[in-house]
């Protein structure tokens, strides 16, 4: 009887320390990384990815914004959450978010629509449309990656983000209830996972050229592709991530920088000859104007007219063998396909190389990125003219940069980029999103 009570005794303390160790994983869980996919809408060309958000946990669509300032969803619409909490005026979280303003709200209080809150202006950047919201934290969710694979979900349970209005959602993808923002502020999704998770602030964008997803990649490499593809340091070009001192928000306050993403472009080559332009575009002024930036939201570069005039006609000039046809919007310069050929890394014309802080560190445009199949038989390059008075001269779009592992490296202020990941016989629809979990 003894020996019964002592073999129930143990049993019971063995189940007791399984217990425990499991809850102690669960808690101490500390991810590598984290994911989210991106796929391209075929109507509207912006990239989209998904959450998982509030309590109980629902799935959010979002339009990717690289350059955006933090997370903004519908909160007018459907918002229901046990999790939700506005941020307080003179809270830590008012302070972090540089949100120095109080408001009231003269409606029953809801997610959005709470008193003694501190506010920012959600932005819808394809439409150029911003209006004030309300600040606030809930639980976020998104799945965890070793490099190689996803692994179990992992959540935030007091992620900051900002309410919207349901008329921001104007011009967005159908289905989408806000914008996910990864650009250079204290609360954008890079900033907010690598202080919550302890992994450093670096994030890697892959988009596909397929309709297949690509993937953001949260936290440090190396990344991993099918077929076996890895790429650490020593597969990036690395050149200075540099400050806009003039936010290019639609709205915002003095003294604000952007939180967009700029690089130092200093000449334009195509088939390895220098376009002639005028340089001083390239640089960002005091008023914040000129420069090179990378946008997510933009599906195809755009250039300042002179720049675009210059590029598109040098380009021209170097595919002179090569019938020219009528132009298709948005763009200028349209050639018949039939007589162009085909290469691992896209349509056998001039390639165009972004000369950056010396003459070895150049980015390398190729047919793949520089032009669009608009029809059968009709290829255009794919830059759009973008005006006299452009506030930034060189928009690098969406397209320019499919299948292009870029790294930002946040806390050394640099952007790790392989050109075409092509000729590495991969593509970004090659991340393996089989679970491990």
């Amino acid at each position: 009887m003894a020996s019964s009570s002592c073999f129930h005794v143990l049993l019971f303390c063995s189940f007791l320390f399984f217990t425990s160790t499991i809850a102690q994983n669960q808690t101490s869980f500390r991810p590598k990384g984290l994911i989210i996919p991106v796929t391209k809408d075929g109507s509207t060309l912006q990239y989209l990815t998904q959450i998982q958000q509030r309590t109980p946990l629902v799935p959010v669509s979002l339009t990717l914004d690289l350059g955006g300032q933090f997370l903004w969803v519908d909160c007018d619409q459907g918002y229901v959450s046990s999790s939700y909490k506005p941020a307080r005026c003179r809270s830590a979280q008012c302070s972090l978010a540089g949100a120095t303003g109080c408001g009231e709200c003269f409606s029953p209080p809801r997610p959005g629509c709470n008193n003694n809150t501190c506010g920012l202006f959600p932005d819808n950047t394809v439409t150029r449309t911003a209006t004030s919201g309300e600040l606030a934290s809930d639980v976020v969710s998104v799945q965890s990656s070793n490099g190689k694979n996803p692994g179990r979900n992992v959540s935030d349970k007091n992620f900051l983000f900002v309410c919207g209005a349901t008329f921001l959602l104007q011009g967005l993808a159908s289905g989408v209830k806000g914008m996910a923002g990864l650009g250079r502020t204290r609360i954008s999704l890079p900033s907010q996972f690598s202080a919550e998770f302890s992994f450093p602030r670096k994030f890697a964008v892959c988009l596909s050229s397929s309709k297949s997803k690509g993937v953001v990649l949260f936290g440090d490499g190396p990344y991993f592709f099918l077929p076996n593809r890895e790429f650490s340091n020593n597969d990036f070009q690395y050149t200075p991530l540099l400050i806009n001192p003039v936010s290019t928000a639609s709205a915002f306050s003095a003294g604000q920088p952007s939180s967009e993403y700029f690089i130092g472009v200093k000449s334009v080559k195509i088939n390895q000859k220098v376009v002639p332009i005028n340089t001083t575009l390239l640089s960002i002024d005091n008023q914040g104007v000129g420069g090179t930036k990378i946008s997510t939201v933009n599906p195809y570069t755009v250039l300042e007219t002179s720049l675009y005039n210059a590029i598109t006609n040098f380009f021209v000039k170097e595919l002179a063998n090569v019938t020219r046809v009528a132009s298709v919007a948005p763009f200028g310069a349209c050639f018949d396909s039939r007589n162009i050929g085909s290469t691992r890394v896209g349509p056998a014309v001039p390639q165009i190389d972004l000369v950056l802080q010396n003459e070895n560190v150049i980015w390398t445009i190729f047919g793949a990125n520089s032009m669009v199949q608009v029809s059968e038989n009709v290829l255009c390059l794919g830059f759009v003219d973008g005006g006299v008075n452009s506030r930034t001269s060189i928009v690098i779009g969406g397209h320019t940069i499919e299948d292009n592992l870029l790294q930002f490296d946040i806390a050394r202020s640099r952007l790790g980029f392989t050109s075409s990941i092509l000729f590495r016989q991969t593509t970004c629809a090659n991340f393996n999103f089989t679970s491990i979990a």
